[in-house]
């Protein structure tokens, strides 16, 4: 299972549809073509040792139990999500906003004030899922001298795809998506 499907399992699509005063559909298409785009520039800040360093920082405050047995979405804090949106993306965010409500298709519901609002949501899923990967893995990297950056790289390698621009969330080109506005992630 992917990384996008194994969070997606993970949120009640009822409820984050209500939250965001969408139909289950669509909240399920935003949050799988915002997904992969939360975890590419997660994975994009991790690619230099400081940006990783910072992130494992950031991972370790966040508790692996919002994601166990499924989120319940109230339990979310969306202040922080807000925060992690921001540090993720930079300031790209606008762009990556644009970008993905363009993604999902004329038609498709999915505009820019409904990734705004789901992003901020996602994000603290996101981080309690890495944590959870982390507190598994964490031996394993300590011990290879790897660190986060190894571990995410594991974790996300399918995500952004190779360089053929594999695609992942419903036929969305990840890597020509995210590759110019991420870079090398914020530092």
């Amino acid at each position: 299972m992917s990384p996008v499907d194994e969070i997606l399992s993970q949120i009640p699509m009822q409820q984050l549809a209500g939250q965001l005063g969408v139909d289950v559909e669509t909240a399920a298409q935003a949050a799988r073509t915002a997904l992969p785009a939360l975890l590419g520039g997660i994975q994009a800040n991790t690619a230099d040792p400081g940006g990783a360093s910072s992130f494992a920082k950031a991972v370790e405050q966040h508790d692996p139990s919002l994601v166990e047995g499924g989120v319940d979405l109230n339990q979310v804090d969306v202040n922080d999500g807000q925060k992690i949106v921001g540090h993720v993306f930079g300031a790209n965010q606008n762009q990556v906003v644009q970008q993905l409500s363009g993604a999902g298709g004329s038609g498709s519901g999915i505009g820019q004030e409904l990734i705004s609002k789901l992003l901020p949501i996602l994000a603290p899923i996101v981080m309690s899922w890495l944590a959870k990967q982390l507190t598994g893995n964490n031996a394993q990297a300590q011990a290879g001298g790897g660190g986060i950056g190894d571990v995410l790289g594991g974790l996300l390698g399918g995500v952004l795809g190779g360089a053929g621009g594999q695609q992942q969330g419903g036929g969305i080109d990840l890597g020509s998506l995210l590759g110019g506005l991420l870079g090398g992630g914020r530092r």
